[in-house]
């Protein structure tokens, strides 16, 4: 069973909202986080990388960045551009991106669901990047990035939200400056609060699509508040932490392309012939190869593409890390052949999500790069699996879109 809890959110005022909402911090670099504040002085990345306000000499880990990001968020408060929830409160939030919708409930989960895998995983974190998040946290007493988790849809959570997205209002509904419409719904009613928490008694799992350090942050400062306050009784807010819950079936996953340096010794004859040995080599020529189905990969290189089909035989049916597109690439192309054994780590490799599209694979491959390959994206349905065996995926197999935005629900929690 799912635990999840409304919450008095602070909020952008309705004039504020599309200044301050903010794509997440990790998505953008430190230049061009401080080229948007600069463009919009209320951007809720003046608080999520609150670097931009300090000189460039100073570390983004610096505590100096931590304390200011405290620091803007009062002020921003005493200055109402956000306002408080006078009840704890439940919300819907709908994003639109090219005509497709998708709605995601807005609530605290349980950081004891988490430690517990009620909620479960499919990446492994980085203590690094963990820390950054745990001192923002920590330090503005507050969890200011949603989480993005996923669920199995269910027929009676639908109905609640299609009855209150009927009956209701927006509190918010605006357009970002990149054509991704946002609108947000309130559930402030005593009976659809509960149906809701309810209903999720009956969800045994939900699963994170997005932002595993910043829930895996979330927990520690939970655990970290625990240990502060003994007495604790499990009702404090640091034992829950801010996510938006989507049904599977309205989700999108795009797929994350991969790029590498060097053909490792090889040249364009040598490559195709190694490749031949585990895949069915087709050239395309100059048009763009986008894969239509699993199996199948795009390669572009020496400005052709090709179409790369793995031979059948290869693919384990019975493992759902090992049978990933991204894994089949990864163990019978970028490994064997261009000699990439860890992509975690390898600088030989980048990776390049499918929002930016293949001419973005052309250009880099003809700049800093030399090949790249187009990818079939990974479904939740697979993610869903992975998790579900307490397997991990290899890194950088979804990307999501559109992106939550930050700053538009901020959940404060108790010292």
């Amino acid at each position: 069973m799912a635990i999840i809890k409304p919450f008095a959110a602070v909020r952008p005022t309705d004039k504020e909202v599309k200044n301050v909402a903010a794509l997440p911090y990790d998505v953008v670099n430190r230049e061009e986080a401080k080229e948007i504040v600069k463009n919009q002085p209320n951007s809720f990345l003046k608080i999520d990388r609150a670097e931009v306000q300090l000189e460039s000499s100073v570390s983004t880990y610096d505590q100096q960045v931590y304390l200011r990001a405290r620091d803007t968020l009062n002020e921003m408060i005493n200055e109402g551009i956000f306002i408080r929830e006078d009840k704890k409160v439940f919300y819907l939030y709908q994003l639109t991106m090219d005509g497709r919708k998708q709605t995601g409930l807005v609530a605290c989960s349980s950081i004891d669901d988490y430690i517990n895998n009620v909620i479960k995983k499919h990446e492994k974190t980085r203590e690094a990047k963990e820390q950054d998040r745990i001192n923002h946290v920590d330090y503005c007493n507050a969890q200011t990035g949603p989480i993005f988790l996923a669920y199995r849809s269910n027929d009676t959570i639908k109905n609640i939200v299609d009855e209150v997205k009927e009956a209701n209002k927006p509190i918010y509904d605006f357009v970002a400056d990149d054509n991704i419409g946002h609108t947000v719904w309130i559930i402030n009613e005593d009976e659809k609060i509960e149906a809701i928490e309810k209903a999720f008694v009956a969800i045994e799992n939900t699963y994170i699509a997005d932002g595993h350090h910043r829930t895996a942050s979330a927990v520690k400062v939970g655990l970290k508040r625990r240990e502060e306050n003994p007495g604790y009784n499990g009702s404090e807010m640091f034992n829950y932490f801010l996510s938006v819950i989507f049904p599977q079936d309205e989700l999108m996953i795009l797929p994350y392309n991969r790029v590498v340096r060097d053909l490792n010794g090889n040249d364009e004859g040598s490559l195709i012939e190694e490749i031949s040995k585990s895949f069915e080599v087709e050239l395309i020529g100059e048009e763009p190869f986008q894969p239509t189905e699993k199996e199948t990969f795009g390669m572009f290189l020496n400005d052709n593409w090709y179409k790369l089909t793995i031979d059948k035989a290869l693919v384990d049916n019975e493992d759902p890390v090992k049978k990933l597109d991204v894994s089949l690439l990864q163990d019978y192309l970028l490994d064997p052949i261009l000699n990439i054994k860890d992509p975690r780590v390898d600088d030989r490799i980048d990776f390049v999500g499918g929002i930016r599209g293949l001419k973005e694979l052309e250009k880099r491959a003809t700049s800093d790069m030399k090949v790249a390959f187009s990818m079939y994206p990974t479904s939740i349905e697979e993610l869903f699996e992975v998790s579900d065996a307490d397997k991990l995926m290899p890194p950088k197999s979804t990307w999501f879109e559109p992106k939550l935005r930050s700053g538009i629900f901020i959940n404060t929690i108790d010292k």
